[in-house]
């Protein structure tokens, strides 16, 4: 393409295009940059979300930032982004889309934590990658991202999530790196590193870290996605080793940053304001203090629906509270007809509204978009969940098990032999095909196993996206456990665990004779685990608590703070370990050796 103006020209440095662009841009223009909406993969003229307008409409207000959904095939994604970039090309100065995602990568239930994955390749969550602690392993695993989006027009990831799982009732620890400040800091630079490069290029997918400034210290483990879980406290004076991944993040270069929606109580001389809201902490410690010149995007809604500590206020005074605390961004908010209306009204100049589309206009010129905004549909299903990465995914779902106990002796000693007969639940009788035979009787078995999930209380209707947090206490049901120790007690019983976050497994674990924890993984990554297919090669990611009296007295802000943990931070048996199973022992964290398995 001919270049009309400076702008276009690929040949010339970034800030002049910036430079040239920006004058030219109409108030509309400018205002639509700071608004980042969800969207529907599909008709650009079907109904928008949330009360929103369709996608076409839209982009006729300036928005040309947007969060999808739902996936289809590589194919459609990469079609309909094809489609999305041609309307904006046909905008009077043809200023390209840039599409960003949440974490669709890992094998996951759960669209509270993380979108379905779809064609995309499945991997452990986060959590999982931590219990191997490769930095290597997350650096592929985010270039594998990294490939696959940009093969569908994907070019911002809303990840990742470098908060520290310090409260262990709280809901998004599953796309965490755990517990421990050094941990998540390593693993997050070997992410954001495979994501973007060595800096933000055309070949990049610009990454968006959350939560800053670390959204894991929630009173009571409530999140503040609704009001009982608005408040982060700090009894145990630990707010600045929340700070350390995301200064890590910093000095690695990462584009954008997304602060959380809960507000900080106590802290001194800090507004107990939303985050989002914060000028003490997005322009006095984030900007000024810690030199950030990158994007800060709210988290989503918080104009509308999240705005702690200012729900008092009207929706224009929020915007206008927000934008003076220094975001540059506003997520899941679509109203850019409230903000060019501000501007007229002199309550924002054009000035402070230029800092923002700066930033914003110089992320979509370092991804190439104005030079290069198509992407190749034909080739996208070929790129996206190939054979080899989707075997690479499941071995990886099966190597981050974490092996907790094993059987000294017997039939349920890790590895099962083959040719077992198996009482199982949660597993389905295929997936013991040419392994062993299933069966339908306790009475029948050689051996049980059952798959279970870490225990939540049910918050909502069940079908709300309330239902979707796994909240509320960590432990069984005392039917529930009653239930398990009765085939415990009637047949050797090897129990698979799901860990989205911790459980109390006290009394499971006593009588069980083999307990793994996964951290997200299909069927065949699990039967593989527990037929020594795969080696299981986890660590615990985070403290397993002994029981809730310990998890309610210990200090939401304090890594490792409940009493006697059962399970300790770095715990994880090998099946060729014959030394005796501890069930509880001291935690260990990145600043002392890790337990030698």
């Amino acid at each position: 393409m001919n270049a009309r103006f400076p702008y276009e020209d690929p040949t010339l440095p970034v800030d002049q295009r910036v430079d040239d662009l920006l004058p030219r841009m109409s108030l509309e223009d400018k205002a639509g940059l700071l608004f980042q909406q969800f969207v529907m993969i599909g008709d650009l003229d079907a109904p928008g979300m949330f009360g929103s307008a369709s996608i076409r409409e839209l982009l006729a207000q300036g928005l040309t930032h947007f969060n999808i959904l739902f996936a289809p095939s590589a194919r459609q994604i990469a079609q309909w982004h094809n489609m999305l970039q041609d309307e904006a090309r046909t905008h009077p100065l043809g200023i390209p889309v840039t599409i960003a995602s949440d974490p669709r990568h890992h094998f996951t239930d759960n669209p509270a934590t993380a979108m379905m994955a779809g064609p995309f390749t499945q991997f452990p969550e986060p959590l999982g990658l931590a219990a191997l602690r490769d930095e290597g392993l997350v650096e592929r695993f985010a270039r594998l991202v990294r490939s696959e989006y940009r093969a569908v027009g994907i070019r911002a990831a809303l990840h990742p999530q470098i908060d520290l799982a310090t409260e262990p009732r709280w809901a998004r620890q599953s796309t965490t790196f755990g517990e421990d400040a050094g941990l998540t800091a390593r693993l997050g630079v070997a992410y954001i590193k495979g994501l973007q490069g060595d800096e933000v290029g055309p070949e990049s997918v610009s990454v968006m870290a959350k939560h800053f400034p670390g959204g894991g210290p929630q009173k009571d483990g409530e999140d503040p996605h609704f009001s009982y879980g608005r408040e982060q406290v700090y009894p145990g004076g630990y707010f600045d080793l929340h700070l350390e991944p995301f200064k890590a993040a910093i000095a690695a270069g990462v584009a954008q940053l997304m602060p959380y929606y809960g507000m900080p109580i106590g802290l001194a001389g800090v507004e107990e304001v939303g985050f989002g809201f914060n000028k003490d902490m997005i322009t006095g410690l984030l900007r000024e203090e810690l030199g950030f010149d990158g994007i800060v995007c709210t988290d989503w809604g918080i104009l509308s629906n999240t705005c702690w500590g200012v729900e008092h206020l009207t929706y224009e005074q929020r915007m206008l509270k927000a934008l003076d605390a220094g975001v540059d961004q506003f997520g899941g908010e679509h109203r850019a007809d409230v903000l060019v209306s501000l501007v007229r009204t002199g309550q924002v100049s054009q000035d402070r509204i230029d800092v923002s589309v700066r930033r914003l206009l110089r992320e979509k010129f370092r991804l190439g978009l104005f030079d290069d905004r198509h992407v190749d549909a034909e080739r996208a299903d070929t790129i996206v969940g190939t054979t080899a990465a989707r075997a690479e995914g499941i071995a990886t779902q099966a190597a981050a098990h974490t092996l907790l106990t094993n059987a000294a002796s017997g039939p349920a000693r890790l590895p099962l032999r083959a040719g077992l007969k198996v009482y199982a639940e949660g597993l389905s009788a295929e997936s013991f095909s040419g392994r062993a035979t299933p069966v339908d009787a306790l009475s029948e078995a050689d051996v049980a196993v059952l798959r279970l999930q870490a225990p939540w209380e049910q918050r909502g209707d069940g079908k709300s996206f309330e239902s979707f947090f796994h909240a509320g206490s960590l432990a069984f049901p005392a039917a529930e456990i009653e239930r398990i120790t009765q085939i415990c007690r009637t047949v050797p019983t090897v129990i698979d665990i799901y860990l989205d976050r911790p459980a109390i497994l006290t009394e499971l674990a006593g009588s069980a004779a083999a307990v793994l924890a996964n951290f997200g993984a299909c069927e065949e990554a699990v039967v593989r685990t527990l037929f020594g297919e795969e080696e299981p090669r986890g660590m615990l990611p985070f403290d397993l608590p002994s029981s809730m009296t310990a998890v309610e007295a210990s200090r939401p802000d304090a890594p490792f703070d409940t009493a006697d943990p059962l399970f300790p931070f770095g715990h994880g048996l090998r099946y060729d370990d014959r030394s005796p199973q501890p069930i509880a022992a001291a935690a260990a964290t990145e600043s002392s050796p890790l337990p030698a398995h």
